[in-house]
């Protein structure tokens, strides 16, 4: 593997990861593909992004974090190594659990949340009226 800037110790626990998870080269179906969004011209032309498809476990990755091709190989890689081992360790995805967390964040309140909520700033703003200066009446 060649993946151009990055040192060769984060090379080789990436290597060991791979190897500890049973992850092999010849398992992997490596694609590059053209990125979208922000970067303009060079990413719109060059084909930086990568997609990672792990026959064994269908997982599937497309990174595209950095311009440089050799970056994202690195990087869809390893995070194609951090979901094979949530799925082998049966740890609660904790991306999965964020991504639940803002949803839940972003929902809508019902009529009598907003009720209670604005009774609550009301009571509050009434207690840090009091917090002035003493005044003489």
């Amino acid at each position: 593997m060649r993946f151009g800037t990055i040192s060769t110790q984060k090379l080789d626990e990436l290597t060991a990861r791979m190897t500890a998870l049973e992850i092999r080269e010849a398992d992997l179906v490596e694609r590059f593909v053209r990125g979208s969004g922000p970067g303009g011209q060079k990413v719109n032309k060059s084909s930086s992004c990568v997609y990672l498809l792990h026959k064994p476990s269908g997982i599937e990755v497309k990174c595209q974090r950095e311009r440089s091709q050799a970056l994202n190989r690195f990087f869809a890689r390893r995070e194609l190594c951090d979901r094979l081992e949530a799925l082998v360790k049966g740890v609660a995805d904790a991306r999965r659990q964020e991504i639940e967390k803002t949803r839940r964040r972003k929902r809508q309140k019902s009529r009598r949340q907003k009720r209670r909520m604005v009774a609550d700033k009301r009571h509050r703003s009434g207690i840090k009226s009091m917090r002035g200066p003493v005044r003489d009446e």
